[in-house]
Parts: C-alpha cells; structure tokens; sequence
C-alpha cells in the first residue's frame, strides 16, 4: 500500500521521522487531483502556495515539539474561510470572498500542522444532501460516477473516497457530514453540538450546524477530533452497552439491501457482548423539522437570491414568513420528544442513509420545493441529532448486496459521549475487514 493511502496520522509520522517528506506527499496527492478533475470534488486548488508551505514543513522537521498533523496535506469544504483563500459558499447569489484571516474551526485546522491543498465542492450554501452547485461541474461519487456522493460536504467525501487527500474538512447541519460518508464509504463524525467550535465561535442555540472530518478510519476520525474539539480519547472497547435498533424513518421505506447491512451490524454487535432492541422510530415529520432548516437560510445577508437555485430561493422565502420564534420552539420540542424516546439506551444504531446514493441530476428537473422534499429522505435519520446536538457518527456497514455500492450506519449518543461513540466504532471497525477503495490514479515519484 501507499504511504498516500495509509491515513492521515500514518503519513504525519512518516513525515516527522523522515520516511517521506511533505513536499513529495503534497505533490503526489496534487498529481492525483489533477488526475482525477472529473469528479469535481475540488472548487480551486492551489499547487503553488501548497507545495511552498509543504517546502516550509520539511525545513521544521528537527524542531521540538510539532503539531500532530505537521505536513499532512488537507482540504477544507468552501463553507469555511481559510486564510488568503476565497470562499463561494457554492453559489453564485455572492461573489467569492476573499478572506484575511482562518475562521475558528481552519485555525485548529492549522495549528495541528496541515498544509492546504484546495477547497472542496459544497452544495448552494450548504442546503442539499448532494452536491450540485450552479456554475461548476457536479461533485460525483468514485465507487460510480454516475451517483452522487452526497451532500453538502460531497467534494470532501469524493476527494477522500478516491484518494485525492489523506483527510478532509467538512461540516454536518441536517447530516452533511455523515450522508456522504455513508455512500462513499467513509468514516464522518457530527460531534455533540458545541464540542467543536463552528466557524465563527458562535454559542446560538438555533445553530445547528457543527464542523468535522472525513477519514477513511477511526482512528483518524478520532484524531481530527482531537485536534478540533481540543481534547484526548480513548479508543478502548466500552463496556456493554443497551443499543437500541431502529431501521424505518417516517419519510420513507429503507431499502432492503441498506436494511440487511444494518441488521448484519446489529447481529455483530450482539456477538460483542452489546444488548439490542429494536424500537420504531420516532415520528419527526419533515413539516416539523422545516421551520429549523428554513430560518438558518434567512440569516445570511447580501445575497442575490434571484441568482440562487430554486430550492435555496424557496426555503428561504419560507423562512421568511414564519412567525417569529417558531423554529426555536420546533427545536426545542423535537429534542425534548427524541431524548425521551432515546431514554434508557446508551447508543441508537440506524441506517445512515435509507437509500442508495441516487444519480447525479436526479432532483435537477423539479422546482425548489419537490427537489427539496423529494431529497429531504437522504437526511431521515440524520437531521434530527443536529436538531437535539447529540452526537452522531456513520461509520461503513458494508456494500450494498445487489448494487456493489457502500452502506453506512449511524450510532448515536447521549449529549457529550463523543469519545464513546468514537470507541464503539473503532470496535467494529476492528472486527470487520477493510473496504477496498476505488484505485486512484497513479502518484508519480512515490513509492508504493
């Protein structure tokens, strides 16, 4: 295997005893995205400044005390601001941004040491689970570029997924983060709201969205954490936990090849000495959750809305007629009936995502409000654990029975049991042979 394809951590301690340099990493990994441009995981990249960085790494080396992740080559979701870089938030309602200065979350991104290869493909303004944005080519899917790989953090997931980067940024309002590492096989944590600082450091209750990573391990997971929420974990197995099953959401049926791979990770799970019961979902309907997702999109200002997509233009004409504080109170009362219905369990185990990655282009040809309600199934057992700010992580369950393409399961916890949750999946991923990645293209000038 190639040191590009053996993980962040792995690479960042080749680096640091002089196995590999940054500067060879870094250009091997920009010679892949090169390669591999149809994907369109990627909305600028920047070679020049990456490699000079890389350059300034390597000349660090036989200093003391490095950050953990000192030379490892990264890319960050264009929602978030990163230094000298511009950020188009996927849409064309704003011109790009050019900004100054990282925002809170890239600067702990800096700070481990990364060196930043490009940003990667959003959604418009982070509001569709897959990631077609007007004015650049769609972001796809590498286990079959016919699909999607999600959204809105489908650039990172596609770019990891295919090994164009050893990790990358992204960031999970309604299950941004953890529907494209479902179907493009990856591990993507939404931590416990406030754990992680959002870009802006902001404490708002009604923010629901919570910034994170995509890695092919969970370990690496875990070690992005580390370095974002500013703390230490274990990955010791835990002890037995009650976990509830739960395969059906209220927006539509789980297709049975995604309900297999599932109950397949129950049973193990079983086998490991954990109690399972198999619950019914809670019943959250999409016209409850709306209000939410509806006002986060009436705060964004300057914006051209008559240049934005059909269905940002209609959630946001939504959230503005809403009466003052309804979307706190949805909030509030979602969380208070999932905590109630969580009561007793320690982790709740479901489908991420209860249906295949869909085709690229499948929601182009419906007005905003059917393009909205018809995708609104991707996030169905997702949206709700940002909703209540608990943790959530998807980890791979699997490959699809029938259709060869990856399945993930979701295992939730209670408020601030990240590191728990972070274990549980270290556990089963231990248990379970490694998925096989699409090859990626060749990396000239690295050794195999």
């Amino acid at each position: 295997m190639s040191i590009l394809d053996a993980g962040p951590v792995a690479i960042a301690a080749a680096i640091r005893r002089k196995e590999a340099s940054s500067e060879e990493i870094t250009r091997a990994f920009l010679a892949r995205i090169e390669a591999q441009a149809s994907l369109g995981a990627f909305v600028e990249v920047r070679p020049e400044r990456a490699i000079a960085d890389a350059r300034r790494k390597d000349a660090a080396r036989g200093q003391a005390d490095l950050p953990p992740f000192h030379g490892v080559p990264i890319g960050v979701k264009d929602l978030n601001f990163v230094r000298f870089w511009r950020t188009r938030l996927g849409t064309r309602g704003l011109p790009p941004i050019w900004s100054p200065m990282d925002d809170v979350t890239v600067g702990r991104l800096r700070e481990a040491g990364f060196v930043f290869l490009g940003k990667t493909a959003t959604s418009e303004l982070g509001a569709m689970p897959v990631t077609e944005p007007d004015g650049q080519p769609a972001a796809r899917n590498p286990w079959d570029p016919r699909r999607t790989p999600g959204g809105s953090s489908g650039g990172s997931a596609a770019a990891v997924a295919a090994g164009l980067l050893p990790v990358a940024h992204g960031s999970d309002g309604g299950g941004s983060i953890r529907i494209p590492a479902s179907f493009c096989g990856l591990v993507g944590l939404k931590a416990t709201r406030g754990r992680i600082p959002n870009a802006f450091g902001s404490r708002d209750p009604e923010v629901i969205y919570t910034c994170g990573a995509l890695t092919r391990g969970v370990a690496d997971a875990s070690a992005l954490f580390e370095v974002m929420a500013r703390t230490r974990v274990s990955l010791e197995p835990p002890a037995p936990l009650r976990i509830r099953l739960a395969l059906e959401s209220p927006l539509g049926t789980t297709d049975p090849g995604v309900r297999q791979r599932v109950e397949e990770l129950a049973t193990l799970l079983e086998a490991m000495g954990h109690s399972i019961e198999a619950v019914s979902t809670t019943a959250i309907s999409l016209e409850e959750f709306l209000p939410v997702w509806q006002t986060l999109f009436t705060r964004l200002r300057f914006v051209r809305w008559d240049r934005t997509q059909p269905v940002t233009r209609w959630l946001v004409a939504g959230g503005r007629a809403l009466p003052p504080g309804l979307a706190l109170e949805r909030q509030r009362d979602i969380t208070r009936r999932v905590l109630a219905w969580q009561e007793g369990a320690d982790v709740l185990l479901t489908p991420t995502v209860p249906v295949p990655p869909p085709l690229v282009g499948a929601y182009a040809d419906l007005d905003g409000e059917a393009a909205f309600r018809v995708s609104a199934v991707l996030g169905s057992f997702t949206a709700a654990f940002n909703v209540t700010g608990q943790p959530a992580i998807s980890v791979p369950a699997g490959l699809h029975p029938t259709l060869g393409l990856p399945v993930g399961a979701q295992l939730v916890g209670a408020m601030g049991t990240d590191e728990r949750l972070l274990a549980l999946a270290q556990a089963i991923e231990a248990a379970r042979p490694a998925p096989r990645f699409p090859e990626p293209a060749a990396q000239p000038g690295v050794a195999g």
